[in-house]
């Protein structure tokens, strides 16, 4: 009976035992099951996490961008609003202008009419005045005409009384050959007025010139008041370049023999007005050669009777 009894109890727990087995088994199944849809939930959600923390990243980008632009919208119109602020001052102040220059364009209408006014006067005038002009130019052209003519008659005068002069003073040096006419000039060679390198007048120098100076205030009488002539006495020297005590250069002592005919004449009569010296130095040789004969033709005193 024990026996038995133990064969029961055995056997039942063989059979409770495998019921329980197989209920773990069904148990673990369904469990296995789980941890799978777990599985895949776990890798759909690490995929939606992914995605996620994707669009936050681009969202904070595009809030970084949006906050930027922001600024940039917020500075602009600030800019937009300053300059509104001074478009309004400036706006009321135009306005005020514009009544200044509405009442400065009214006065200065009424000038502009004043002065086309005065402006059409002096185009009357200015018509009389034309008128006037072209009269008065014609009297000037006349004039002109008639002055040039007087010109001309005096200057035939002058060359009259300069002929007469001439044919006198050929008269008087007669066949000299150190005293010599040429062309419209009176020349006197230096040595029959001055030593080498001198500007004194001797006497003997004086004498020569005395004929010369009568014949010049002979003729002066005879030419009238209303010719002005003048004679000119010139001095020029060879191109030997003289430098002492008494003059620096050629220049002085052609000059100085010069101003001392002219101080010569005026002491014996002829008027300091009719009168000019002038000194040329080297500068207009009538012999250009080299020679002692060249030198000696050059060293000269000229005198001329022209007009001022």
């Amino acid at each position: 009976m024990v026996i038995i009894f133990i064969l029961l109890v055995f056997t039942a727990g063989q059979f409770l035992l495998s019921d329980a087995l197989s209920g773990r088994d069904k148990a673990l199944k369904e469990l296995r099951q789980q941890v799978s849809q777990l599985s895949d939930l776990l890798s759909l959600t690490r995929g939606e996490n992914a995605k996620l923390q994707a669009n936050a990243t681009s969202l904070s980008a595009q809030l970084q961008a949006t906050l930027a632009e922001r600024d940039k919208l917020s500075a602009q119109i600030g800019a937009l609003t300053q300059r509104a602020e001074t478009a309004e001052k400036s706006l009321a102040g135009e306005q005020q202008t514009s009544a200044a220059a509405h009442a400065e364009v009214e006065n200065l209408t009424a000038s502009i009419a004043a002065l086309r006014q005065q402006l059409a006067q002096i185009a009357a005038a200015l018509d009389v005045s034309q008128g006037k002009v072209k009269e008065q130019d014609a009297r000037i052209a006349d004039l002109g005409r008639k002055l040039n003519l007087a010109l001309a008659t005096k200057v035939q005068e002058l060359a009259r009384y300069r002929s007469e002069f001439f044919g006198k003073l050929r008269e008087i040096i007669g066949d000299r050959t150190d005293i010599r006419v040429v062309g419209d000039r009176f020349v006197f060679q230096s040595e029959v007025l001055f030593e080498p390198g001198k500007a004194e007048l001797s006497d003997a120098a004086k004498q020569q010139l005395d004929p010369v100076i009568g014949a010049l205030k002979d003729i002066a009488g005879k030419i009238p008041s209303d010719i002005n002539w003048v004679m000119r006495v010139d001095g020029h020297t060879d191109h030997r370049p003289i430098n002492n005590a008494q003059f620096a250069s050629n220049w002085e002592l052609s000059t100085e023999r010069a101003i001392s005919v002219v101080r010569y004449m005026i002491s014996q009569g002829v008027p300091a007005d009719r009168l000019a010296a002038a000194g040329f130095a080297d500068n207009q040789p009538l012999d250009p050669a080299d020679t002692p004969d060249a030198y000696r033709r050059n060293r000269r005193i000229e005198l001329k009777l022209s007009d001022r």
